[in-house]
């Protein structure tokens, strides 16, 4: 059994973190040492999992429905399938805004709100919001 903070040194986690995991089920404590939460070693894997799937954009409610509580994660082929499209999709945006930086840093505008390709990614930047 693990101590929360023996839990949060290897996984880079912080202790309200994984509280906040428990909270909303995507990990279980086994149990108290005096104030802090006990949790068996497996537990570990399961962080390293969620870690894994909000690296990849996955949202913390799809995270549950893919691992749960409890047992080994259900994690589908398809549900994995259709995040690693969503995937593709942000690296293409995110290579055309990269793009788009480079030449706006380099660009000879004497203002940048003269570079055509600088008013473009403002445009795209306004549809696609926050």
């Amino acid at each position: 059994m693990l101590d929360i903070s023996e839990l949060a040194r290897p996984s880079g986690l912080s202790a309200a973190t994984i509280r906040y995991y428990e909270e909303i089920g995507l990990i279980r404590s086994s149990g108290r040492r005096g104030l802090k939460r006990l949790f068996e070693k497996k537990v570990g894997t399961r962080l390293a999992l969620i870690s894994l799937g909000r690296t990849a954009g996955v949202s913390l409610s799809e995270i549950r429905g893919l691992v749960g509580t409890e047992g080994r994660p259900d994690l589908g082929r398809s549900t994995l399938s259709r995040q690693a499209d969503r995937l593709d999709e942000q690296i293409k945006e995110l290579t055309v805004f990269r793009d788009g930086i480079r030449h706006i840093a380099a660009c000879s505008a004497e203002n940048h709100l003269d570079c055509p390709r600088f008013k473009r990614i403002m445009r795209i930047a306004l549809m696609r919001g926050p």
